[in-house]
């Protein structure tokens, strides 16, 4: 499986893909993007992106516990807890490789700045997660695997699934089988959620769910720009007590 089946016309999923559609397509054309279906993305703008989205997978799967803390359906919470897990244990993996690949230190890492975007990002789905009703909560993770998988399935098709490409472990990741399942799994519990929701609480997720495929946008968009805190040049060089004593 590659390209997922269309949601139903008369759902939820529907309604927020067509209301996001000049986004999403400007997010598989991002420069990012381009650049990694054409195998031109430089290796520091990868790493980059690496060390971000690993920590941007810690907030995403704290937000998963929490949604699967508060779904009625055991099926549901198992599914939330699952994907919590995998953000944390199977993704993660992946992006250990990938240090591991462009023999990055540990040390190396943690002195990558967590961008403003990716703290945003993360930022926001806690937020929703200790505020938001549960269904609200669940349109907010939506577009974490939707978006994904769209990019991946559609870079997938563009580049023939080239086994030489310098960005297939990836490339593959999110365009399997298993993780579209898991997307579709993600639709069908967001649309269920929907149904049985009032119109205003329809409006409250679909906002959720523009918003947070707006922080998809600038994801993407920091790692190609190697997003910098505007503010660090005032810091750079001074610790802790230093500013603390001026």
């Amino acid at each position: 499986m590659s390209k997922l089946p269309a949601p139903p016309a008369d759902g939820f999923c529907a309604r927020a893909w067509a209301r996001t559609a000049d986004l999403q397509q400007a997010i598989v054309e991002h420069p990012f993007n381009a650049a990694l279906t054409d195998g031109s993305l430089d290796r520091d703008r990868f790493a980059f992106y690496i060390v971000q989205d690993a920590r941007y997978l810690v907030g995403f799967a704290q937000a998963l516990a929490a949604a699967s803390s508060r779904a009625d359906d055991a099926e549901d919470a198992a599914f939330l807890a699952g994907a919590a897990q995998g953000a944390l244990v199977e993704e993660r993996r992946l992006h250990a490789g990938y240090v591991e690949e462009f023999g990055l230190t540990e040390q190396e890492v943690s002195g990558v700045g967590t961008s403003p975007s990716c703290l945003a990002y993360t930022s926001f789905l806690r937020a929703n997660a200790l505020t938001e009703p549960y269904p609200v909560v669940v349109a907010a993770l939506l577009p974490c695997f939707w978006v994904y998988q769209h990019v991946g399935s559609t870079i997938l098709e563009a580049t023939g699934g080239a086994a030489d490409h310098p960005y297939h472990r990836w490339i593959s990741t999110y365009a399997d089988d298993e993780f579209a399942a898991a997307v579709l799994s993600a639709r069908e519990l967001t649309d269920r959620l929907a149904a049985a929701a009032d119109e205003p609480m329809r409006e409250r997720m679909l906002a959720a769910f523009v918003r947070a495929t707006e922080y998809e946008w600038l994801f993407w968009n920091s790692a190609w720009e190697r997003e910098e805190w505007p503010t660090a040049r005032w810091l750079a060089g001074r610790s802790v007590g230093a500013s603390a004593g001026a």
